[in-house]
């Protein structure tokens, strides 16, 4: 018996698997996308769903931060993770679509209240500020959203002996399949 590393199909089920736990676990994970400027931005967010059948991450943020400016400008981002215990880094490339108001009402109500203080800052994020704590915490559903990232690729390192690198694509001809090629690592 193979171990999930050496095929395709085991690294495929081994991505989505790890990306499942840690939108479980509420794992801190990297989110990079591009400016109004064309900068190259990133950021640690808490992936909060792995949806393998439908194909997407999702992250909650502020309607206000820096990053949903980004994102209208250049609805793309990428998420990278890293995974010691495994030796695997797992990088996604994403389509995204910021999801707020009565579509994410009901995630919003399963958002613990120590938790929603981190949607609604007034100033708004990343605004200048006179003094360190010049700012107050209000928890407003109304600038809560959601990022819901359908997954397009997925560049796949296995840092084992040997190395081993894989691409998964989203088929574009049928849906919820993967083409899956190996990559000289």
């Amino acid at each position: 018996m193979s171990e999930w590393f050496e095929t395709l199909d085991g690294l495929r089920e081994r991505v989505w698997a790890r990306l499942a736990m840690a939108a479980l676990q509420s794992d801190v994970v990297t989110l990079a996308t591009v400016s109004p400027e064309s900068e190259p931005e990133a950021r640690s967010v808490v992936l909060r769903d792995a949806d393998p059948e439908a194909g997407t991450l999702a992250v909650y943020t502020d309607l206000e931060s820096a990053k949903i400016t980004s994102l209208r400008h250049h609805p793309r981002a990428s998420f990278l993770i890293w995974d010691a215990d495994l030796s695997l880094q797992i990088r996604a490339q994403c389509q995204v679509t910021i999801l707020t108001g009565d579509v994410v009402a009901e995630l919003w109500d399963d958002v613990p209240d120590y938790s929603r203080l981190s949607y609604g800052i007034t100033p708004p994020p990343g605004q200048v500020i006179v003094e360190s704590d010049a700012y107050q915490k209000a928890p407003d559903q109304a600038v809560f959203a959601v990022l819901s990232c359908m997954v397009d690729a997925f560049d796949i390192v296995h840092l084992g002996k040997p190395h081993r690198r894989a691409r998964l694509m989203r088929a574009q001809s049928q849906p919820g399949e993967w083409v899956a090629n190996w990559l000289a690592p």
